[in-house]
């Protein structure tokens, strides 16, 4: 049974679109999530001179798919850490796609070389599992030389900075819900449309719709397509092959977008989504 969490919050200036402190009772562990535009009013946040880890969150400018950057900051001479680290990429003109960073580190700054690169490797290697941003480290960062009781400790400061950075907004360690043929039908609920060309398949989730890898599509657009499902369309080209069949699960927060997506056109995702029984999803939200 999943025990319930109590999470800790502190809004620095008063708004939720700015610099936003995060703590749990019982952890020493302490994340900053920064709108980039902000970094200037944290300089003297003493948290973030302190070594720790980082994330640089943003949208790529070829696919605008959801980006992100795992770096690692120890304290240097002149007392600077993670803030420091975190401004040099805001100078870097290669790495101008990130609005927002979430710097990790400890209430007693006990992290030192070992642990902050265990983590950065660690969380860099989550998020490529996990398949839901593009991860952009160009190399796997070295897990460095850990025992096994430091190993355990960090593996539970791990899963509690998971957990926050969810609540961020980020769900870049949470894996898609997968499904195959051996996922017992009584835990899903499978999803058939087949209309205008598209003869795809999907399953419901709590987040919307997944259109599972196989699904044949619409290749060409309605003439009344709308400008977003274009978009949509041109964000995924990279996953839809040349037989216009995808290759890649893709999530939708929506049954519409998801249908749109597949016929290319207009469609309303409520009637268009069909279960194993024949029922539309409108009348599967109808019984509950």
């Amino acid at each position: 049974m999943k025990r319930g969490r109590s999470i800790n919050l502190f809004l620095l200036d008063g708004s939720v679109t700015g610099v936003i402190k995060y703590t749990m009772q019982n952890w020493t562990g302490v994340v900053y999530k920064i709108p980039r535009i902000a970094l200037g009013s944290c300089k003297k946040r003493e948290h973030l001179q302190q070594s720790g880890v980082y994330f640089l969150f943003g949208k790529s400018d070829e696919s605008n798919e959801s980006v992100v950057y795992v770096g690692q900051a120890g304290t240097r001479k002149n007392g600077t850490g993670l803030l420091e680290r975190i401004l040099y990429h805001s100078r870097d003109p290669k790495k101008d796609y990130w609005t927002e960073a979430a710097a990790i580190t400890t209430t007693d700054n006990s992290f030192g070389p070992t642990e902050i690169s265990y983590l950065e490797n660690k969380f860099t290697n989550l998020a490529k599992k996990a398949n839901r941003y593009l991860v952009k480290n160009d190399k796997d960062p070295n897990p460095g030389n850990i025992s096994e009781e430091k190993e355990c400790e960090m593996e539970e400061f791990t899963e509690k900075t998971e957990l926050i950075m969810g609540i961020l907004g980020h769900k870049v360690f949470v894996p898609l819900d997968e499904i195959t043929e051996d996922t017992p039908r009584e835990n899903v609920v499978r999803l058939h449309l087949k209309e205008r060309g598209a003869d795809a398949t999907g399953f419901l989730t709590s987040e919307g719709i997944i259109v599972c890898k196989g699904s044949k599509l619409k290749e060409m657009p309605t003439p009344s397509c709308q400008e977003w499902i274009k978009k949509l369309r041109n964000k995924n080209r990279a996953y839809i092959n040349s037989d216009c069949v995808l290759t890649k699960d893709i999530a939708f927060d929506s049954p519409s977008a998801a249908a749109g997506f597949c016929v290319f056109g207009s469609a309303n995702g409520r009637i268009a989504w069909m279960t194993e029984t024949g029922k539309t999803l409108k009348e599967l939200y109808a019984e509950v």
